[in-house]
């Protein structure tokens, strides 16, 4: 499982936070457009790269294992609102490109892969967010 990931106004901006995920520590901020100075990325960036990178790390597991001819995986998302059933939702947009010499199937199965990764499970279905006011 993941580390402990803990996230606290570091006092450099109005919405700037430290983010500390285990060893490593990264900046959030919002974009100036909605006040914040820019100094890192937005919250559903975080979600973006978490999504990418497993999407990213899930296929090469995969074609190493299968010694697949994959040379490179690229992962592009965005992020949008969307109109469901009268209810406004949150959407992600997630191209991936495959470079290698690859065939049909293998680029198929390689898709079907992707979307087998841990976190895109999650982002698929439902959270339990278990949460307290310390």
């Amino acid at each position: 499982m993941s580390s402990v990931v803990v996230v606290s106004e570091n006092g450099l901006g109005r919405y700037q936070q430290a983010v500390q995920a285990g060893q490593h520590e990264l900046i959030a901020d919002e974009p100036v457009s909605v006040g914040g100075a820019d100094a890192g990325p937005a919250p559903f960036d975080f979600i973006m790269s978490g999504l990418g990178a497993c999407t990213s790390m899930t296929l090469r597991m995969y074609a190493e294992r299968k010694a697949l001819p994959l040379k490179r995986v690229s992962v592009s998302l965005r992020h949008d609102k969307v109109e469901v059933d009268g209810v406004m939702r949150d959407r992600i947009h997630r191209d991936i490109t495959l470079e290698g010499d690859l065939s049909d199937e293998q680029r198929q199965r390689l898709f079907e892969i992707a979307n087998k990764c841990p976190v895109h499970r999650a982002l698929s279905q439902a959270f339990q967010l278990d949460c307290k006011l310390c």
